[in-house]
């Protein structure tokens, strides 16, 4: 399995868990199946992105 990356990268880790809890509670009300994991994690110039894995 490979990790899938969202495109934006986030300023503030709120930002990025925020998004978070949108992919890990939303997946019921538009119809796919919840990734099993979701993390974030923070590149070199200090802003945060978020991945998945299905």
């Amino acid at each position: 399995m490979k990790w899938i990356y969202w495109v934006a990268l986030f300023n503030t880790k709120f930002q990025a868990s925020c998004l978070v809890k949108r992919i890990e509670e939303d997946w019921w009300t538009k119809g796919y199946q919840s990734p099993r994991i979701v993390e974030i994690f923070r590149v070199k110039d200090g802003r945060y992105g978020v991945r998945y894995m299905w």
